[in-house]
């Protein structure tokens, strides 16, 4: 018994090491509110910060952690007014409603931009936010002078919209489709309900299933870019710009898709996006490559893996999408996709990827990747990674009834 008593105290002694070591993890209701608490802190502080520079709206920082901005015909330009109103939605104070307000205009000209695919992501997460916080029929006007522009880009001959102007980037392309621009349709599906204009749905869901039909892999990833030949309508190039090959999934794309479907299954009920939407998260759940934490490597197919950038954008995006899906699906795999959701959180509100206060721009999240081949933005904080994580938390909150 003398000899059993040191080894006892010795394992109780271990025990207690390791437990200090590991502690409980925190309920994910502290997680979320604590991260709503951070994210307002550090977006009033960056939206004071462009107080003396007008029309200017936050991008990214440089390698000095100093604040990057564009304007707003840049595509990221409606993603901080977003952020803004989301927790404004959180926490309705008047200092976070005048904010919004006031950076949401900046991006107000392109309601009236056709050269740009992208002006349902400018005008939507800002103006649709602020429209159904707020009832203000303002916002209205302009979510329908940008739709009337959006739909400028559609083609019946491709049966998609547009996305980037062939002298503009790759003379190659003829027509080019990228999978990023399911997130424009959103705003469309939205409009047509509320202006009762059939033409806004009939575009949204033309470019959904034709990019269903021709984007996607056997595997049930898919191409970046797809090329359509303008007179026969057909593929004529499947590519992939800022993944690491054309055969490659990279990772903020496949996020795109499983919000894109996600998305238009809410407005039509069609299972078919239903389906397609949980073939593509079974992608990504079940892949070999997606770390334990589930915020992905910027491709799952990077040659360097466990040695390369993580792309907290496309975690914070795919997080915000599985809780969306979670609500359309069985209650075994409703269970799978929340828990998943939970690990992002948990990951994105804590280091590393969580910034220190006002460090880097005031930005909320680190470590994302923009566009890895062509070396820019690479682990730098991205306002679209902000917008997503936010738009996660809120959705979490409201799941959970909090």
């Amino acid at each position: 018994m003398t000899k059993i008593l040191p080894l006892l105290l010795l394992s109780l002694t271990l025990l207690t090491a390791n437990a200090q070591k590991c502690p409980k993890p925190q309920p994910m209701k502290t997680v979320v509110n604590d991260a709503l608490a951070f994210a307002t802190q550090q977006s009033l502080a960056m939206a004071h910060s462009l107080a003396d520079r007008p029309n200017r709206l936050p991008q990214t920082t440089d390698r000095f952690g100093r604040l990057i901005t564009c304007n707003s015909g840049w595509w990221v330009s409606g993603f901080f007014p977003g952020v803004l109103w989301y927790l404004y939605e959180n926490t309705p104070t008047d200092e976070l409603r005048q904010q919004a307000h006031l950076i949401s205009m900046r991006v107000a000209d392109q309601q009236y931009t056709t050269d740009n695919h992208d002006v349902g992501f400018m005008i939507f997460c800002p103006f649709g936010n602020a429209l159904r916080l707020t009832g203000d029929t303002t916002y209205a006007t302009i979510i329908r002078n940008a739709s009337n522009s959006l739909i400028t880009r559609f083609r019946p001959a491709t049966g998609c919209i547009l996305s980037w102007d062939r002298a503009e980037w790759n003379k190659q392309w003829q027509y080019p489709v990228i999978i990023d621009n399911m997130m424009n349709l959103e705003m469309l599906m939205w409009a047509a309900g509320e202006f009762k204009n059939d033409q806004y749905a009939h575009v949204a869901i033309t470019h959904a299933n034709t990019t269903l039909q021709h984007h996607y892999r056997p595997d049930y990833s898919c191409y970046h870019v797809v090329s359509y030949d303008t007179l026969t309508g057909r593929p004529e190039l499947k590519h992939t710009a800022q993944g690491y090959s054309h055969a490659s999934a990279w990772a903020r794309g496949q996020g795109w898709g499983l919000y894109g479907y996600t998305m238009m299954y809410r407005f039509t009920r069609d299972t078919t996006y239903l389906n397609h939407a949980r073939h593509i998260a079974a992608f990504i759940l079940n892949h070999p490559r997606l770390p334990s934490d589930k915020i992905p490597y910027w491709d799952f197919d990077a040659p360097n893996i466990p040695d390369t950038y993580r792309d907290a954008s496309a975690g914070a995006l795919i997080c915000s999408a599985l809780i969306e899906l979670s609500g359309y699906v069985d209650a075994k795999t409703a269970k799978q996709y929340l828990s998943v959701a939970e690990t992002q959180l948990r990951a994105l509100a804590a280091p590393p990827y969580r910034n220190a206060p006002g460090n880097n721009g005031n930005f909320i999240l680190k470590h994302s990747v923009g566009h890895m081949p062509n070396n820019t933005e690479v682990d730098v904080p991205l306002t679209y990674a902000d917008y997503y994580f936010v738009e996660a938390l809120v959705r979490y909150k409201k799941l959970k009834g909090w």
